[in-house]
C-alpha cells in the first residue's frame, strides 16, 4: 500500500464517461501497473449515465489512495471534465490519458528519464500504436521528432502527452468551443510557450479502436476536425503568421496557405548543357522546355532566369534560351568539368533576386502556384530551405523531401503519386532533414551565410551537405506537396554515386547524419525493400 506524503511528479488526468467496464479496468490497471511509482491519478466522471462506472472508479480509488475521483452532477463535455482533472492535479506535470486507452507499465518512467537530463523540457511526447478490439497491437506511428509545420497540418503529437503543470495553467487548459480537438488546441498553446519540446522514441501509449472512437473511424467525430480548423487558425493569429486554413480530403490534416504581402524577386538558377532528350516520345531540348514551363504555366510573374550553360552549348539552344519570358535570362558561361555546386554558386553570384529557386534543368511545372507556395514558406525566418514534390515523367514520385534513415535517399521514391504515405505523411507540408537541389528555393542571405553548396562536391551529395550546414545553423528544411514539378532525373549526367562524395560528408558530419534521421524512418522505403538498403543508393538529386 502506498502513502502520499508529498505532491507526485506526474498526474495523470484522465475523464470518463460511460466507459466499457473492462475496458476501464484495463485502463486503471495499466496505470498501477506503472513501474515508476510516484504518481496521482485524477478521475473525473463527467456524470456517467451508468452507475456501474461509478462503482468501478470507487472500487479503483479503496485500492491505491494515488487515485482520487471527482464526480460532475451533470454532464459538461470533454472540455469541462478535463478541466476539472486540471484542477484536481497536483503534480509537477500532467499527463493525458484517456479512459479507454492504455499506458505500457515503463511510460511514466521513460518519460522521467528524458525530463532528468534536461529541466528546460517543458513538453513531452511518445510514439503510439493502436489496440484492437481483439486485443491485437498494431498501427505502430514511430513520429519525427519536433516538426512545428507537420504539427500544423495534423495532431501528430496526440499520445502520450505530457506537459508542466504550470504552463499548462499558464496558456488557460482546455478551451470551451474545441470539443473533439481540445487536446490540439491545447497542445498548439503549449508548444507556442514551451522552452523546450522532447520526444520519447518509445512506443508508450496504446490507443484502442473502439466502435465510435476516431482512432477506428476517422470520419466517427467530423466536428473535430472543424474545431481543429477553429484552433490553428487561432494559433496563426497569435504567432502572427497570416495562412488560411483549408481542410484537405484526408480527415483531421490541413494546409496552411500563408498569404504573401511583397513579391520579391524569385532568381531560377539553371546549370545545363544544352541537351535534347526524349520526353514522352517526343524530342526534347530539356532546358527550354523547363523554362517554358515556368514562363507558361506560372502564376507568379516577379522571376528572373540565370542559366548557367556549358560554353560547349550548341548556339542554336542559347538563342531559344534567350527568347524565353518576359525578362532577358542571365547566361553564365561555363568551361570547367561538371561541377553542379560550382555552377549552382556562379549562378548564385550573378543572381539579384533575394530568392534563389534552384532548379535542373530537365524539370517541369506542373503546379501553376508552385514559386508562391515555395516562396510564402521560406519567407520565414527560421526556414533555410524549401522543396516541392517531384514526380518521375509516368507520374510515380521521385522525391518527397529526403531522408537519412539508413542512408541518404529520396523519401516515396517509385511509389503511386496519389500515395498518402504512412499518417499521412505524403499529404502534408512537414520538416525534413534535408531536400533535393534539383529543386529547391533558399533565400539569397541564407545561401550566402552557408557559403553556397560544397564544390567539393561536384555531383552528388552536395545538397545533402548543404542541408546539414542550415540544419546546423538551426534552420528548419521545410518539404510540401502543394508544389508539383516533373523531375525526369539523371537525363543529362551519369546519376552514379562517387564513393569519394561520400566518404567526404561522413568524415565531415559523421555516420550518424547519414544514417539516421530526427524526423523518424522511411517505412515507404523499408515496405519497398525490406532493410536491405545501401546507403550509397541516392545522394543525388
Amino acid at each position: 500500500m502506498y502513502t502520499v506524503s508529498k505532491p507526485p511528479r506526474f498526474s495523470i488526468v484522465t475523464p470518463v464517461y460511460n466507459t466499457p467496464l473492462d475496458v476501464l479496468r484495463e485502463c486503471l490497471e495499466s496505470v498501477l501497473a506503472q513501474t515508476f511509482t510516484e504518481w496521482e491519478l485524477c478521475l473525473v466522471d463527467d456524470a456517467s449515465p451508468d452507475a456501474a462506472v461509478r462503482t468501478v472508479l470507487d472500487e479503483f480509488a479503496r485500492r491505491d489512495p494515488r487515485i482520487r475521483v471527482r464526480r460532475r452532477s451533470k454532464n459538461g463535455g470533454i472540455v469541462a471534465a478535463s478541466n476539472d482533472g486540471l484542477e484536481m492535479a497536483t503534480g509537477e506535470f500532467v499527463v493525458l490519458l484517456d479512459h479507454d486507452d492504455l499506458l505500457t507499465p515503463d511510460a511514466l518512467a521513460m518519460v522521467d528519464a528524458a525530463l532528468l537530463r534536461d529541466d528546460q523540457i517543458d513538453y513531452v511526447y511518445s510514439d503510439e500504436d493502436k489496440l484492437s478490439a481483439k486485443g491485437e497491437y498494431y498501427d505502430e506511428f514511430r513520429k519525427p521528432d519536433w516538426s512545428p509545420e507537420r504539427f500544423r497540418a495534423q495532431n501528430y503529437l496526440c499520445h502520450l502527452s505530457t506537459i508542466r503543470s504550470t504552463l499548462v495553467r499558464d496558456v488557460g487548459g482546455f478551451r470551451p468551443g474545441f470539443d473533439g480537438s481540445q487536446d490540439y488546441d491545447l497542445l498548439l498553446r503549449v508548444t507556442e510557450q514551451a522552452r523546450r519540446i522532447h520526444h520519447v522514441p518509445e512506443v508508450l501509449y496504446h490507443w484502442r479502436v473502439i466502435p465510435g472512437s476516431a482512432a477506428g473511424d476517422p470520419m466517427a467525430k467530423p466536428e473535430a476536425y472543424t474545431a481543429g480548423e477553429r484552433a490553428l487558425r487561432d494559433h496563426f493569429a497569435r504567432v502572427g503568421i497570416d495562412a488560411e486554413v483549408v481542410a484537405t480530403a484526408l480527415p483531421g490534416h490541413y494546409r496552411n496557405v500563408r498569404r504573401l504581402h511583397s513579391e520579391p524577386l524569385v532568381s531560377i538558377i539553371i546549370p545545363t548543357r544544352g541537351t535534347s532528350r526524349h520526353v514522352w516520345g517526343i524530342e526534347t531540348n530539356l532546358v527550354v522546355n523547363a523554362m517554358m514551363s515556368v514562363h507558361e504555366r506560372s502564376t507568379y510573374r516577379n522571376f528572373e532566369f540565370v542559366v548557367v550553360a556549358d560554353t560547349a552549348t550548341d548556339p542554336d539552344v542559347l538563342a531559344a534560351i534567350g527568347r524565353v519570358g518576359d525578362r532577358t535570362p542571365v547566361v553564365v558561361p561555363y568551361s570547367d568539368v561538371f561541377n553542379f555546386s560550382k555552377k549552382i554558386n556562379l549562378g548564385a553570384a550573378a543572381a539579384s533576386g533575394d530568392v534563389l529557386l534552384l532548379l535542373n534543368d530537365d524539370t517541369e511545372v506542373i503546379s501553376p502556384d508552385w514559386i508562391e507556395t515555395l516562396l510564402a514558406l521560406v519567407l520565414e525566418k527560421d526556414v533555410g530551405m524549401v522543396g516541392p514534390l517531384l514526380r518521375f515523367s509516368d507520374g510515380t514520385i521521385q522525391a518527397a523531401g529526403h531522408s537519412h534513415d539508413q542512408g541518404v535517399r529520396n523519401l516515396g521514391q517509385t511509389l503511386p503519386g496519389d500515395s498518402i504515405g504512412q499518417f499521412g505523411m505524403l499529404r502534408v507540408a512537414r520538416e525534413c532533414i534535408g531536400v533535393t537541389a534539383a529543386c529547391a528555393a533558399i533565400r539569397a542571405e541564407v545561401f550566402n551565410e552557408v557559403g553556397g553548396l560544397n564544390m567539393e562536391l561536384p555531383n552528388s551529395f552536395n545538397d545533402v551537405d548543404f542541408g546539414l550546414k542550415l540544419r546546423h545553423l538551426g534552420y528548419r528544411i521545410i518539404w510540401t506537396p502543394f508544389a508539383e514539378l516533373y523531375h525526369f532525373e539523371s537525363m543529362t549526367r551519369d546519376s552514379a554515386v562517387r564513393l569519394e562524395d561520400y566518404d567526404l560528408v561522413v568524415n565531415r558530419w559523421g555516420i550518424d547524419a547519414l544514417t539516421r534521421d530526427p524526423y523518424g524512418p522511411d517505412p515507404y522505403r523499408q515496405m519497398l525493400y525490406g532493410d536491405a538498403i545501401d546507403p550509397l543508393i541516392s545522394g543525388r538529386r
